[in-house]
């Protein structure tokens, strides 16, 4: 399961980089164009399709390299017991949200299929479908940390 997790993080770093340099080339070639009077209409579309696949597919990375936001000044200064149960009590509410992005995130997806870009001819379901694939592989990262969080030593938790 490891290499597999690993494996798609490779794929997931290697689009991210992709689309990032794409979106960067698209709209920095798009004004060019615009202000020499030569708009590049279809790059913003383009633009916001990767920028919203980039979005879910760089939080999935994000979760996988354990590195979401965390305030834990004050957790830190609670006992090892607490820390783990607030952490759990955390994991599992970032599980539910997530499903209730897969679940919201299919039903956008379905309503968005006879939604065209304005200069592409594209549905733009292919933007929204961004948020239930995202969402998901987010929960499996998701569940791996979950995981872990239950089988950590309770010595190792506190200050790092």
């Amino acid at each position: 399961m490891k290499k597999i997790s690993d494996m798609i993080l490779k794929v997931e770093e290697l689009l991210a980089g992709i689309m990032l340099v794409m979106i960067a080339i698209l709209v920095f070639l798009s004004a060019v164009a615009r202000t020499i009077g030569m708009p590049i209409n279809w790059a913003q579309d383009v633009s916001l399709l990767a920028f919203g696949w980039l979005t879910f597919i760089g939080a999935d990375i994000i979760i996988k390299n354990n590195s979401l936001i965390r305030i834990d000044m004050l957790a830190n200064k609670l006992p090892k017991f607490i820390q783990k149960v607030l952490m759990l009590i955390f994991d599992v509410m970032m599980l539910t949200f997530l499903l209730i992005l897969i679940v919201y995130g299919f039903m956008l997806v379905s309503q968005s299929w006879n939604r065209t870009f304005n200069t592409l001819k594209l549905s733009y379901a292919w933007c929204t479908l961004a948020v239930p694939v995202g969402s998901f592989f987010m929960f499996l990262s998701m569940i791996g940390k979950f995981w872990n969080d239950i089988r950590r030593p309770m010595k190792e938790w506190g200050a790092v």
